[in-house]
C-alpha cells in the first residue's frame, strides 16, 4: 500500500508539471476525443504536447509492456493514473481503434515483428485505425462476408468491398476479414490481414446517415497487393482473431455510451436533471412531475451501476483476462441505456427538443435532437442486441438452441 501511496505523490506531481491546465474540463471533440494519425487534428493545440508527454512517459496505454511504447504499469496504478486524471479532469490524450481494438488484439496473436512495427505507433498516436469486418451482404452474420484475398507468392490480392467503416477517410491502416479458402466451412476459411489505406486500390466513400452526422464510410479494395507478413495469426484461421477483437469492441462501446468515462456530469452531478431544471423547473429546484423524477433517477441510477460493472471488467481485463461472451451484455445494456438516455433528453425538452436547423433553436438543441437520432443506430453498430441476445442466452447462460 505505502508504495502505491509513492506512486500516487510522483502521479500527481508529474501530472502538476506537464498537463496543460488549459485542458482541465474541456468537452470531448465530436469523434471522441484525439484520435492519432498521420493527418492529426489537435483541437484545441495544447493536445499535441499532452500526447507527447503521456506517450513519452507510456501512459497512453499505461499497463502495454514497456518495450512496446506503454507503461508496464500494474492494474493498481493504472487505476491510480485513472483517478488522477479524473480529479484534474483532463481529457484523454489518445483514444481510438488502435488502442482498444487492434493493439490488444496485437499483442495477445501479432508475433514480434507485428508487435514492434505497429504497437509503438498507436502507444505515440501516429497511426490511426479503422475496422473492416461488415459487408453489403456480411453484417451480423459476419462469417457470410465475401471479400477474397488470392495468394501471388509474397502478396495477398484483396478484392471486395466493406461498409459502416467507421472514420475509414480519416484512417491510415485498417483491420479486415478476408476470404482465403472459398472452398472451407464460412468460418474455416477466413484470415484476418492489415492493409494500408494508402496503398494503390483502396478507396473510401462516405455514408450519409438522417442525423445529418456520419463517421461511416464504404472501402473498397480492387485488386489490393498486400504482404503475407501482415496476416495475424494463422492463415484461414482468422475467425479466432475477430472473435476476441469483436470482445474488445463490444467493451469499447460498452463503455462509450453506457456511462463511462466520456460522459459528463452537470452541476447537480446528473445531466438529466439540470436539464429537466432548465424546461421544467419552477424555481425551487425541485420537479413537480414525479413521473420525470423516477424516470430520471432510474436511467442515473442503472447508468452508475452499469458504470462500475464495466470498471470490474477493465480491471479484470488489465490483469489479463480477455473480453468473453460477457462483452456482448455489456454492448446491449449500454447501447439500450444510451438510447433511452437520449430519448428522455428530447422529451424533457418538449418542442425545443425537436430543432433540426434554422432559427428558434440553440445551438446545444439541435446537437441534442442529432444525438437522439444518432443513438438508434447504436443496438445495430458492432453487433445488433437481438445477436447479442442470442450469445447472451447460448454463452452466458447457457440455454439450449
Amino acid at each position: 500500500m505505502a508504495d502505491l501511496e509513492t506512486f500516487r505523490t510522483q502521479t500527481q506531481g508529474w501530472l502538476e508539471v506537464n498537463a496543460p491546465k488549459s485542458l482541465a474540463g474541456l468537452p470531448l471533440a465530436p469523434d471522441g476525443g484525439n484520435w492519432g494519425g498521420r493527418r492529426a487534428h489537435f483541437d484545441p493545440p495544447e493536445m499535441k504536447p499532452w500526447l507527447e508527454r503521456m506517450a513519452e512517459r507510456g501512459w497512453t496505454a499505461p499497463t502495454w509492456p514497456r518495450e512496446y511504447g506503454g507503461g508496464g504499469l500494474e492494474t493498481d496504478q493504472a487505476k491510480v493514473l485513472r483517478e488522477e486524471l479524473s480529479r484534474l479532469r483532463m481529457p484523454s490524450p489518445l483514444t481510438g481503434f488502435g488502442l482498444t481494438m487492434i493493439g490488444p488484439t496485437l499483442l495477445r496473436y501479432g508475433n514480434e515483428e507485428q508487435k514492434r512495427e505497429h504497437i509503438p505507433k498507436i502507444c505515440r498516436g501516429e497511426i490511426r485505425w479503422c475496422q473492416g469486418y461488415s459487408e453489403p451482404g456480411a453484417g451480423s452474420d459476419l462469417a457470410s462476408l465475401q471479400t477474397r484475398a488470392e495468394r501471388d507468392g509474397d502478396d495477398f490480392i484483396v478484392t471486395g468491398t466493406k461498409v459502416w467503416t467507421s472514420y475509414a477517410d480519416l484512417s491510415d491502416w485498417i483491420f479486415v476479414l478476408v476470404r482465403t479458402d472459398p472452398r472451407a466451412k464460412k468460418q474455416e476459411g477466413i484470415t484476418f490481414l492489415l492493409i494500408d489505406m494508402d496503398a494503390p486500390g483502396v478507396s473510401v466513400s462516405p455514408i450519409l446517415l438522417i442525423s445529418g452526422k456520419s463517421p461511416f464510410s464504404e472501402t473498397r479494395f480492387e485488386q489490393v497487393r498486400v504482404p503475407v507478413r501482415n496476416v495475424i495469426g494463422e492463415i484461414d484461421g482468422g475467425w479466432t482473431v475477430a472473435k476476441a477483437l469483436l470482445g474488445h469492441e463490444r467493451s469499447m462501446i460498452a463503455d462509450a455510451f453506457g456511462g463511462g468515462a466520456g460522459q459528463r456530469k452537470g452541476r447537480g452531478g446528473s445531466p438529466l436533471a439540470d436539464l429537466a431544471r432548465r424546461y421544467l423547473g419552477n424555481g425551487s429546484g425541485r420537479l413537480n412531475d414525479a413521473v420525470l423524477r423516477d424516470e430520471i433517477a432510474r436511467c442515473e441510477l442503472d447508468e452508475r451501476a452499469f458504470h462500475l460493472t464495466v470498471q470490474r471488467a477493465r480491471d479484470a481485463a488489465k490483469a489479463g483476462h480477455q473480453p468473453g461472451a460477457e462483452s456482448s451484455l455489456f454492448k446491449v445494456y449500454a447501447t439500450e441505456l444510451n438510447k433511452r438516455r437520449t430519448e428522455l433528453a428530447v422529451r424533457i425538452a418538449g418542442p425545443q427538443g425537436l430543432g433540426w436547423e434554422g432559427p428558434g433553436f440553440e445551438a446545444e438543441e439541435i446537437d441534442r435532437t442529432r444525438q437522439w437520432l444518432r443513438a438508434r443506430g447504436n443496438s445495430i453498430e458492432g453487433g445488433t442486441s437481438e445477436i447479442q441476445l442470442n450469445i447472451i442466452a447460448k454463452r452466458v447462460l447457457g440455454l439450449p438452441d
